[in-house]
Parts: C-alpha cells; sequence; structure tokens
C-alpha cells in the first residue's frame, strides 16, 4: 500500500511539473499574440490552452519514449530515481519562471534524468546516442527557428509588397491566429509527451507494466495539465518573449509563429525532445533581424541563452544532489 501512495504521489509531482511547464513553456505561444495585440492576455492563454489540449490526437508518443528510455538505462529506474529527476526539474523550471527566464523545461527534465543517473550508477548508464541527439537539437532548434523566420519574413514581405499596411496588418492579425493555434498544438505534441516519459518510468518502476508504452489515461492528463498551465499563464515570461526581444507587428509574430510551428512539429513526428522556447525565440530573432539587426534586442537574447546553457548542468547538479540526500538518507 506504501508503495501505491508513493507511485501515486510522484505522478502527482510529475503532473505539476506539466503544469509548471505550461506556466514557463506554453506562455511563449501567446508571447507574440499578446505584443501585438491581436488577442488580449485573457483569450490568449484560452485559445492557446486549446490546441495545447487538442494535440493529445495524432502526434505519437516518440517524444515520451524517448525521454524513457533514451536518455540513462533502463535499469537504474527506480521510484527514488524519479522524485531525484522532478525534484531538479521542477526546482530550476520554478526558479526561472519567478525570474522572468524562459529556460528550456525539457532541457530541465533532460538534465535531472542525467544528474541523477550519473550518481546512481556512474557516467556508464548514459545513453550517448540519445543525449547527443537532444544536444544536438539544442543548438539545432533556435537556428532553424532563426532560419525560418528570416525566411517567412522576407517571403512575406515581397508577396504582399503591392499591399497597403493597414490591409497587411488587418491581414496577418488573422493569420497569427492561425499561426498561435499551430505553434500551441506542436507545444502540446511535443512537451506534454516528456512528462509522459517521466510518469511511465513510474509504472515500469512499481512493475504496472513492462515496456515503455504510453497509457491512453496518461495522455489525457498530460495534456491536461500543461494546458491549465497555460490558462493560468507566466507573465513576466511573456513580456519578456514578447515585448523585451523585438517591437513585433501582427505579420512579424505570424511569421515568427509559424518558422516555430513548423520545426518543432516536424521534431514530434520524429520523436526528438526539442524546446520550444528556444524555437520560438529563434524565430522572434529571425524575424527581427530580417527587417535590421538593430531591431533585436541583443542583451536580453544574450541573457536567455545563458539561462540555456546552464539549465542542463543547473538542473542535472540540483537532481545528483537531491538522489545522493535519499541515499545517504537510506532511502534510495
Amino acid at each position: 500500500m506504501e508503495m501505491i501512495i508513493f507511485a501515486v504521489g510522484i505522478i502527482f509531482i510529475a503532473l505539476v511539473f506539466d503544469f509548471l511547464n505550461g506556466m514557463n513553456d506554453a506562455a511563449n505561444s501567446i508571447a507574440t499574440i499578446v505584443s501585438t495585440r491581436v488577442l488580449s492576455p485573457r483569450l490568449a492563454v484560452a485559445w492557446a490552452a486549446f490546441f495545447n489540449m487538442v494535440a493529445a490526437f495524432g502526434f505519437g508518443v516518440g517524444v515520451a519514449k524517448t525521454i524513457g528510455k533514451g536518455v540513462v538505462s533502463s535499469d537504474m529506474i527506480s521510484l527514488w530515481f524519479v522524485l531525484a529527476v522532478l525534484a531538479g526539474a521542477v526546482s530550476w523550471t520554478h526558479v526561472c519562471t519567478l525570474m522572468g527566464l524562459p529556460i528550456s523545461v525539457s532541457h530541465a527534465l533532460v538534465g535531472g534524468i542525467i544528474g541523477a543517473g550519473i550518481v546512481k550508477g556512474g557516467f556508464q548508464v548514459l545513453i550517448l546516442s540519445g543525449i547527443v541527439k537532444i544536444g544536438l537539437f539544442i543548438i539545432l532548434s533556435p537556428l532553424v527557428g532563426m532560419t525560418l523566420g528570416i525566411f517567412f519574413s522576407i517571403a512575406t514581405a515581397w508577396i504582399f509588397r503591392k499591399w497597403a499596411p493597414g490591409a497587411v496588418d488587418r491581414f496577418f492579425r488573422v493569420g497569427q491566429l492561425l499561426s498561435s493555434a499551430m505553434f500551441s498544438l506542436g507545444h502540446g505534441a511535443n512537451d506534454a509527451q516528456k512528462t509522459m516519459g517521466i510518469i511511465v518510468m513510474v509504472l515500469v518502476a512499481v512493475g504496472w507494466q513492462q515496456d515503455f508504452s504510453v497509457p491512453v489515461w496518461v495522455i489525457f492528463s498530460c495534456h491536461f495539465a500543461i494546458a491549465m498551465g497555460t490558462l493560468l499563464g507566466g507573465w513576466r515570461v511573456v513580456r519578456t518573449m514578447g515585448m523585451r526581444v523585438t517591437k513585433l507587428m501582427p505579420v512579424d509574430g505570424c511569421c515568427a509563429e509559424m518558422a516555430a510551428a513548423a520545426s518543432i512539429i516536424g521534431n514530434s513526428f520524429a520523436g526528438i525532445p526539442v524546446s520550444t522556447t528556444h524555437t520560438i525565440t529563434g524565430g522572434i530573432i529571425g524575424v527581427g533581424s530580417a527587417h535590421r539587426l538593430t531591431a533585436v534586442r541583443w542583451g536580453v537574447a544574450g541573457n536567455i541563452v545563458i539561462a540555456w546553457v546552464l539549465t542542463i548542468p543547473g538542473s542535472a547538479l540540483v537532481a545528483g544532489i537531491m538522489y545522493a540526500l535519499m541515499r545517504f538518507l537510506g532511502a534510495a
């Protein structure tokens, strides 16, 4: 009975982590649409939350399996291990959310798995192919977002070159509803799956299932949790992403969101856990720099990048310390 209660408690903590993901990471899906004043903050979060939930259908669970069995050896998995992972990820995410830094919640989770894994079994338990794939997209996802943002920005400027500015603005105010919906779909498809992977770890650890398949109830509960996090919002992060990096018009917001959505949805089908934060930031910077390099507030962008670089080692350190403490106390 105690084991069951413990497992249910860890699943609850995982869903809290998913909720915090919604507050920090999913806020990025409304940052541009709020800063361009296409929707009010209240309507924007409801719009994004709805499509976070819709993403439960049709995107598979490849990312969840990568998180569940693609970072450390599966024989490392135990309830105490998962608890240490979540402690590292939740702590890092919460601190960065309070500071208004749009860090990658995904990489905080990966860092937690790495840190707890090293303390429990040493470096040999790490699955380097999975870690390298994730690490590669830390670099590629913002670059892809930036490149697509520049491309879409230049393409739309050429296509609509003969339109009056007012007509362009009205057209993309409608278009940004679509682009924001696509980005929220991509976010739900990729990020909710990371928590699914953690919950499946718990199910395997207690013997409730033998493989890393994802039950339907796990899929829906994770999407619901991230949608609720989006609904309550992370307004400090919205301000950083939508108002401090660069000044956006509706056409710019549409281009940035479509660039990020294309990258995230593609990676979700490929089972690659990428950072929606990195991708949308790259899209925003790409759109801003397509106008002129000075349109981007590079100092703010630099602070965001520093937070990215520190996320995996920071959350790994916290998770490692937590697991070491559990072992010292005789729990793990």
